[in-house]
């Protein structure tokens, strides 16, 4: 089964670095996209924003980026603990 994503974004909001009980880094961010798509042959326009999570090496890069900066960001869909809505994980990420 593929759980892929790829969503070009802004990052709309960073919280503070984070360590798991590990010691990883981890970091929390909001992501906001917005585009033109094709559907059922009309175009229409597209927003919408999501939580994601990133750790190691790639949190600590993130932590750093500037907000409203646009990135290509990839990796896949998880549900969070608590069990509601959905948490894009962030595996690699491309300057846009």
């Amino acid at each position: 089964m593929k759980n892929q994503i790829v969503l070009t974004a802004c990052i709309a909001e960073v919280q503070s670095l984070r360590y798991t009980p590990a010691g990883l880094p981890a970091l929390d961010l909001r992501l906001e996209h917005e585009s033109q798509q094709k559907e059922a042959g009309v175009q229409r326009d597209v927003k919408t924003a999501i939580k994601a999570v990133a750790f190691g090496a790639l949190a600590e890069r993130l932590a750093r980026q500037a907000l409203g900066s646009s990135w290509e960001f990839s990796g896949f869909l998880a549900s969070p603990r608590n069990g509601k809505g959905v948490v894009f994980h962030i595996q690699d990420i491309q300057q846009n």
